[in-house]
């Protein structure tokens, strides 16, 4: 009996210490969960720390390359009028007011200009911001005052103006600017709209997330969020914009770690240049600074009250408040956003009425920048990709700056779209879809000042410019008119313009014809370039030889390979206007062969040089040959086939040029230039069909309707010492005087001057052929290949 009680109470006190060990256990395990939480907790912060610091503190954003046109340079005496003026301004931006109050803006009089210029961080120099008076006479720049220093000025540049970008594969653009540079009522109206408490909580709102709560429950819907700006720039910077509950949950730390890491004014600087404000084509728009270029056409520091209002209105929804779209819808989110303005007082009663007057001004076109230049740009990125790699270019925010003319380029679309629009209408479904390119540099540097790809010259596409390859015809004969001269004929040495057959490798008999199937005898070889006859340029090929031909084409810079066969003569190499316009250059620059090139400078973000493309030349061409062929070209506009130019260009102007026409009529050509432009043209059909029309009658055309637009200057050539005139016999070639009839005044190389003369039509008994005469029968044949 004893035992069995002490057992009981033995169990008995067993209970209450099993009680004990479950509420341990369960302490313990509540202890460890919280130990692993905080563990967990610590891990996910110092994850999310290094997430942000590493995103926030490097390289925040790909920002694609920027491509400048060339600044427009201002001095006295210079060629421009005020409505060149008014042109260039106007791609630039610049506001047309009735008085001058800041950068950006202008007021035209009849002969004055007064302008606020926006000064420009060169890799130079600095160009600072000015107020200048700029008077004008005759065409010209007369005075430059500048208002604030009260002096006049010698040189004065304007900014650059922004023609494009080399973007990264997201597509995203953006133009970066500082909380300091914003401008007025930006924060201001930002913060009133989307996070007023952004200067006192850390970086969530839990008073926000609570009030967008019982909306939104109230509403049984999503209609209110309730994140901060900081919450909005973790988002974009890190997560996606999916409303899931795993992506706010992991927002929140990320915004308390920005929030402790960083200072507000940085937070808010990042979201100006961050925030996505719109679409451009495939590109988005993201950032304050880039959007006032895409909606108003101006940097962001000259936006006024309303402006500023929209693109924070556009925050809440750039495709729903579109104003393009949806002009209605936007005005009133901005008015909205104007009002709030007013009753936080940050603005008066006054400039909320003045401001919700005011339209919504936004630029019509959709274009990121005023202009659109994607042949040229084709062109630019092509020469950077010899020396940068394609992600430098488009993640690394180069500055890239080109010798682009803005106005040029203006012209040389013009010119395109209009003639052959015109040429479409006359000749109805004769003509097919035409085509057109043109290269437009300067002979004096090289630089590349314009290129039109296409007819439709606002699109990217086929470059015709830089990758239609075809037969240049008779652009090719003053080369062979060159090679003769270098080897001692003169414009007054006589050629046969007669028929010539030669018997082709494959059997075939090539015969060449003139374009109005006539033969015209002995001629001047002057008079044969001028008028473009093949059969004199054939037989005067073939006397001198392939190889001198082919040799002069090289030094004038043709570098991809030349087939030597008689029909190059009349120009059945295949070339493109752009390297057509490398071989004019050469000529248009006596003698000289200067690289084409589109970009001068390319820098970092930061304005550090990183490449120069310097002027380059090397003379390929002695002067007195130089000079020759020259006056032979300009010629071409007096008496040759290009003389119908001069109904509508002045007979100052001097350009020398040449007519191209391909094999059955499937191109036409022209290359021309002046003292200070040179252009080629090239006409055609992409299906190579033949055209209703020869070069007078299509790229002619396109060419003399750019030079009336540019007004060039005319074409003054430096004669060599070694260069004399005399007085010729258009019919023989020998010495005449100046009162017999068909008497001409040409230029000759000293000692290359005819020795016969005639009488007033009348030979005289004196022999001396001007040309070198054949001293083997059959010679000229065997000389095609020497």
């Amino acid at each position: 009996m004893p035992k069995k009680r002490v057992q009981k109470s033995q169990s008995r006190r067993r209970q209450p210490q099993k009680r004990r060990s479950i509420t341990g256990y369960l302490l313990g395990l509540l202890l460890k969960l919280g130990l692993l939480f905080v563990v967990f907790c610590a891990v996910l912060l110092i994850y999310v720390d290094g997430q942000v610091r590493e995103k926030f503190e490097g390289k925040r954003w790909e920002l694609p390359a920027k491509v400048y046109a060339r600044p427009l340079e201002m001095y006295a005496g210079q060629g421009l009028s005020p409505e060149q003026l008014r042109q260039e301004l106007g791609l630039l931006g610049y506001r047309t007011v009735s008085a001058v109050t800041g950068p950006g803006s202008v007021e035209f009089a009849s002969a004055r200009v007064r302008v606020m210029t926006r000064g420009f961080a060169f890799p130079d120099e600095v160009e600072p911001s000015r107020r200048l008076l700029i008077e004008f006479g005759n065409g010209r720049i007369q005075r430059i005052h500048d208002e604030l220093q009260q002096q006049d000025v010698a040189l004065v540049r304007l900014e650059p103006a922004l023609i494009g970008g080399i973007y990264p594969r997201s597509n995203e653009d953006r133009d970066l600017i500082r909380l300091q540079d914003a401008p007025p009522y930006l924060k201001d109206a930002l913060l009133v709209v989307e996070d007023r408490e952004f200067y006192q909580h850390h970086g969530v709102s839990p008073k926000g997330m609570l009030r967008a709560a019982v909306v939104n429950a109230r509403a049984g819907r999503f209609v209110q969020g309730g994140s901060t700006l900081t919450q909005q720039l973790i988002k974009n910077f890190y997560l996606t914009s999916d409303r899931t509950l795993s992506r706010k949950l992991l927002e929140l730390p990320m915004a308390l770690a920005m929030d402790f890491r960083y200072d507000k004014d940085e937070i808010l600087e990042a979201y100006l240049n961050e925030v996505y404000l719109g679409q451009s084509g495939i590109r988005a728009v993201h950032g304050f600074g880039l959007a006032s270029q895409f909606y108003f056409g101006r940097p962001a520091s000259e936006l006024e009250l309303h402006q500023v209002a929209l693109l924070v209105a556009l925050v809440k929804g750039p495709s729903f408040y579109d104003p393009r779209r949806n002009p209605e819808r936007a005005q009133a989110r901005r008015d909205l956003v104007i009002n709030l303005l007013a009753e936080h007082g940050y603005i008066s009663a006054a400039e909320r009425d003045a401001a919700v007057a005011e339209p919504l001004g936004v630029r019509q076109s959709r274009r990121m920048h005023t202009g659109s230049y994607p042949a040229y740009l084709d062109l630019v990125k092509r020469q950077l990709l010899k020396e940068y790699r394609d992600e430098d270019l488009s993640t690394e925010g180069l500055l890239i700056y080109t010798s682009l003319d803005p106005l040029a380029q203006s012209h040389a679309d013009a010119s395109i779209s209009d003639v052959l629009n015109e040429l479409q209408s006359r000749h109805g479904e004769r003509a097919g879809e035409l085509q057109g390119a043109m290269v437009v540099t300067d002979p004096r540097t090289g630089e590349v000042l314009a290129l039109v790809g296409g007819k439709e010259t606002q699109f990217e596409g086929f470059n015709r410019a830089l990758d239609a390859r075809r037969a240049v015809g008779s652009l090719i004969k003053p080369a062979i008119f060159l090679a003769a001269i270098e080897q001692g004929y003169t414009l007054a040495s006589i050629v046969r313009d007669e028929p010539v057959e030669l018997r082709l490798p494959n059997g075939d008999i090539w015969s060449p014809q003139n374009f109005d199937r006539q033969s015209h005898g002995d001629v001047l070889l002057i008079t044969a370039l001028a008028r473009s006859f093949n059969q004199s340029s054939v037989n005067l090929g073939l006397e001198i030889g392939l190889s001198k031909v082919i040799d002069v084409l090289r030094r004038l810079g043709v570098e991809r390979n030349i087939q030597a066969l008689p029909s190059l003569m009349l120009g059945a190499q295949e070339m493109t206007p752009l390297e057509i316009a490398e071989v004019y250059q050469t000529l248009a620059a006596d003698g000289f062969r200067m690289p084409l090139r589109s970009i001068r400078m390319v820098t970092t973000a930061e304005g550090e040089e990183l490449s120069r493309y310097p002027f380059q030349l090397r003379q390929q061409v002695a002067a007195e040959p130089i000079y020759l062929i020259r006056h032979a070209m300009q010629e071409v506009g007096r008496s040759g086939t290009a003389r119908s130019a001069y109904q509508q260009l002045p007979s100052e102007l001097n350009f020398a040029g040449k007519t191209g026409t391909s094999n059955d009529q499937r191109d036409s050509w022209f290359a021309g230039f002046t003292g200070n432009r040179l252009a080629v043209v090239w006409v055609g059909r992409d299906d190579n069909r033949p055209l209703p029309f020869a070069s007078t009658g299509g790229a002619l055309p396109v060419w003399t309707a750019f030079m009336r637009q540019e007004k060039p200057e005319p074409l003054v050539s430096r004669r060599p010492a070694s260069i004399t005139t005399q007085w010729i016999d258009e019919r023989s070639g020998r010495l005449s005087d100046p009162i017999c009839e068909g008497s001409r005044q040409l230029p000759f190389i000293q000692g290359t001057e005819p020795v016969a003369s005639v009488d007033c039509g009348q030979f005289s008994v004196r022999p001396g052929p001007s040309a070198p005469e054949e001293t083997e029968s059959g010679g000229w044949f065997r000389n095609l290949f020497r």
